[in-house]
């Protein structure tokens, strides 16, 4: 059987698992793409390999690993992969209803202090709109619909997606309240700096690294902590406002990273995708200032 006629034997869902398993090199890491449990994953290639009378893994003991049949498939499968996803947003971006699911996702962060609320109103408005919110670290690809609409801190986003800049984001440098700047401070800093990031160096240059953290709300928890001071983006630590951690009065340049409202290029028109992007932008920009970190230092 040549791989032409084993493309056309199976429709597009077979070749979903297939490309889910290849691309993760196992069962469960390809369950957890394709949101199933391992079992389905597991029954799903044996039924593929079984119906076309050919092994396209071999069992390896990290996982699943492709044989020279896979590979002989794989291109055309990413191929009615990407035809798959067109013929989708094709159809979403002729949907007119206020009616349907939307998957959005954005840091959850920026939910659970700036969007919570904006969003639990947009439901009262539009009860006939699912939402769908995503908010883990992963970043979700809306050119495979992962996500219809996306809410991004980024300096420059992808050249499919279209969109609006609300605000160009600001950082400062934030403290336990009764912290004694004049000690050898300790500073919270992002996994991966191994050494004094620059604006310690220019500011605190007795500092010592005291927790490295990889999370934003776990940066502001170890301040408040009283682990050290750290240099955060306003709008976090300004929309909580707990008195404990106050902020700084030393300027820092602006950052290059802006906060956008992203979609695909193609759901440019789709009447619900383009009611919650109105909606989300109207929301944040009477938010701009607190991204922009439009109060002044308070020590």
């Amino acid at each position: 059987m040549n791989k032409s006629n084993a493309i056309a034997m199976s429709n597009w869902d077979d070749f979903r698992f297939f490309l889910a398993v290849a691309r993760q090199g196992s069962l469960s890491g390809a369950a957890k793409t394709l949101g199933v449990n391992h079992s389905t994953v597991s029954r799903r290639i044996t039924a593929l390999e079984k119906n076309h009378g050919v092994r396209l893994f071999n069992r390896v003991r990290d996982g699943y690993a492709m044989n020279d049949a896979a590979f002989s498939i794989y291109e055309q499968a990413i191929l009615l992969e990407t035809q798959s996803l067109q013929i989708s947003r094709s159809l979403f971006a002729q949907d007119t209803r206020l009616v349907g699911p939307i998957n959005i996702t954005m840091p959850h962060d920026v939910f659970e202090y700036c969007l919570a609320d904006e969003l639990a109103q947009f439901t009262r408005l539009h009860p006939q709109i699912e939402l769908n919110l995503l908010v883990s670290k992963q970043i979700r690809n809306l050119a495979s619909l992962e996500a219809d609409l996306a809410i991004r801190l980024t300096s420059t986003p992808p050249e499919y997606l279209v969109g609006k800049k609300v605000a160009q984001l600001q950082h400062a440098i934030y403290a336990p309240k009764q912290l004694n700047l004049n000690e050898n401070v300790g500073l919270v800093v992002w996994q991966g700096e191994s050494q004094l990031p620059s604006w310690a160096l220019t500011h605190f240059p007795n500092a010592h690294i005291a927790l490295k953290v990889d999370d934003l709300t776990a940066m502001y928890a170890a301040v408040k902590a009283g682990f050290g001071i750290a240099r955060m983006p306003c709008y976090l630590p300004d929309s909580i406002m707990d008195k404990t951690v106050t902020r700084l009065d030393i300027k820092l340049a602006q950052s290059n990273w802006g906060l956008w409202v992203l979609n695909h290029v193609d759901l440019r028109k789709t009447a619900r995708v383009q009611q919650l992007r109105a909606f989300l932008i109207s929301a944040l920009q009477k938010k701009q200032g607190l991204f922009e970190g439009a109060i002044k230092g308070t020590l």
